[in-house]
């Protein structure tokens, strides 16, 4: 009997939990939809880049702005648990960066990016990025608002990446495959990347990418600037 009443408490304990993330979800998703009518009220294209600790988002954004920042309007969300790192280098490259550190939070929220982006005040017909907390987990569950979801890998991280993170992958519009320079010196194939992508998410559009030595950013860019072009011009 007092088996079966631990089994009972973990089953009714496993239905709070369950409420719990349902109601947290559903708060999310209320506040991305007013960030979604924010930026459609403001012709504003927002991306929001996730990916492991260390797979080059900030470089990427580095290389965008130096190749996009004298044609196209842009500004930066910056998410760490901590320091402003990032936001500093972003600022170096002149383009506008407001930083949120989540202290023990392991993503973004809608909530967050909406106080942010009355702060930041971005201008009308330009481009947002948000660089998410480094982590392929917890980011992929909340939705921020943006019109495409970039997920960055770089080829150091291995072939399977995609078939262990899968809502990730399976949540994105865009696949960057970063640090392409670097193949020569580690056991990885871009072919075995993409296909193992294209099996959780057969509709992702790739980009191959060196941030660092530019390798593909000049298709990268033409993207953006295509897509901006498509959307408000």
């Amino acid at each position: 009997m007092h088996r079966m009443g631990i089994a009972h408490d973990h089953h009714h304990e496993h239905e709070r939990i369950h409420r719990v993330e349902q109601d947290i979800l559903s708060k999310n998703n209320l506040a991305a939809e007013r960030n979604r009518g924010y930026f459609e009220a403001k012709e504003i294209i927002c991306f929001n880049l996730v990916s492991s600790p260390g797979s080059g988002k900030t470089t990427l954004l580095e290389r965008t702005f130096m190749l996009l920042k004298d044609k196209l309007p842009l500004y930066v969300i910056e998410g760490d648990q901590q320091t402003t790192n990032d936001t500093d280098r972003i600022k170096a490259t002149g383009v506008p960066c407001l930083q949120i550190n989540t202290q023990n939070g392991c993503h973004l929220d809608a909530s967050m990016v909406h106080k942010a982006l009355h702060e930041l005040n971005p201008q009308g017909r330009s481009l947002l990025f948000i660089e998410n907390v480094g982590n392929l987990v917890c980011p992929a569950l909340f939705d921020l608002g943006e019109k495409e979801r970039i997920v960055v890998i770089s080829v150091t991280e291995g072939d399977d990446k995609p078939l262990k993170y899968p809502y990730m992958f399976e949540s994105a519009d865009i696949c960057i495959i970063n640090k392409i320079d670097l193949l020569p010196y580690v056991d990885s194939d871009i072919e075995r990347i993409r296909n193992n992508a294209l099996k959780i998410n057969p509709r992702l559009k790739f980009f191959e990418i060196s941030a660092s030595k530019g390798d593909g950013m000049e298709e990268w860019c033409d993207y953006l600037q295509h897509l901006m072009k498509k959307n408000y011009v």
